[in-house]
């Protein structure tokens, strides 16, 4: 007789996902290969979700949906289930800049997380978590779909230049992620300001940092280190970091100069073929 692994569904959303998806299939009748074959994936894959080994992703999800006829009970439950994901120091951050209405940040050497393509994220996050790649990037992912509400937060993002040229996962990745920051040019709810080398000592030398303004709760400052996040609401704190942030923002190229460099950076540095990487001419 096959074993069945008996999930408690009070254990974590995962577990609930996986309980919930065996228990409508088989109130369905099909057997795992047969769902499977209704959502363009194997069998083994829809029982590694339902005994939790392997992570549901959205589009997962919402083929379930679809082929069960669930009235959107996955899609709406594998937000939790991929926010479950996310690092247990990150999480509480995560739940408030979702909920936030302006979120203004400074990067130092990476590119934000809500602009992440998944080929560069994949890249970062491998580095500490080369288990977990497919799941935190899932999770990454699906942060970034607070840009695409109806009512999206402001975004200001203000980015060392360093970012551009730190070369995370190679050229191919750098190119794609750059020409995704290009994308937002035209997002009146993104601005994306790059700060260059040439301004010298700023107000953004201790590291990166982001904050968080809410329709009708208290401002939030956020910075984290390697392994632990800080959010506080101290008003001292937040007076003094968005003096430092309007700085910074003084201090950086304008949105239409920085989407200029970034272009440039990126046909220059990793274009089809980079100055370095060209053959001599005789």
């Amino acid at each position: 007789m096959v074993h069945i692994r008996q999930l408690d569904p009070g254990a974590s959303p995962l577990d609930y996902f996986g309980y919930e998806l065996r228990r409508k299939r088989e109130e369905a009748g099909l057997t795992q290969k047969e769902l499977g074959g209704a959502i363009f994936c194997t069998g083994s894959l829809v029982g590694q979700i339902e005994t939790t080994l392997k992570v549901p992703t959205r589009e997962f999800a919402e083929r379930v949906d679809a082929a069960l006829m669930t009235d959107g009970c996955f899609s709406r439950l594998v937000g939790l289930v991929l926010r479950s994901q996310l690092p247990h120091w990150f999480q509480p951050y995560a739940e408030m800049e979702a909920k936030a209405a302006y979120i203004s940040t400074y990067q130092c050497q990476l590119v934000y997380g809500l602009l992440q393509t998944p080929s560069y994220a994949a890249a970062l996050l491998g580095v500490d978590y080369p288990d977990q790649v497919l799941e935190m990037v899932a999770a990454r992912m699906e942060r970034q779909r607070i840009l695409e509400r109806e009512q999206p937060p402001a975004l200001w993002v203000v980015m060392d230049e360093s970012a551009l040229l730190q070369v995370v996962g190679g050229r191919a990745v750098m190119h794609e992620q750059l020409a995704h920051l290009l994308t937002f040019r035209d997002n009146p709810w993104v601005h994306l300001q790059v700060l260059p080398f040439e301004v010298g000592a700023h107000a953004g030398m201790r590291g990166a940092f982001t904050m968080l303004r809410f329709d009708s709760d208290p401002d939030l400052y956020y910075s984290e280190s390697y392994d632990q996040g800080h959010m506080t609401a101290n008003p001292q704190v937040i007076r003094e970091r968005s003096v430092g942030y309007a700085r910074l923002q003084a201090t950086a190229l304008s949105p239409e100069e920085s989407a200029a460099l970034i272009a440039r950076v990126m046909e220059d540095r990793y274009g089809e073929q980079s100055a370095d990487e060209a053959c001599d001419v005789a």
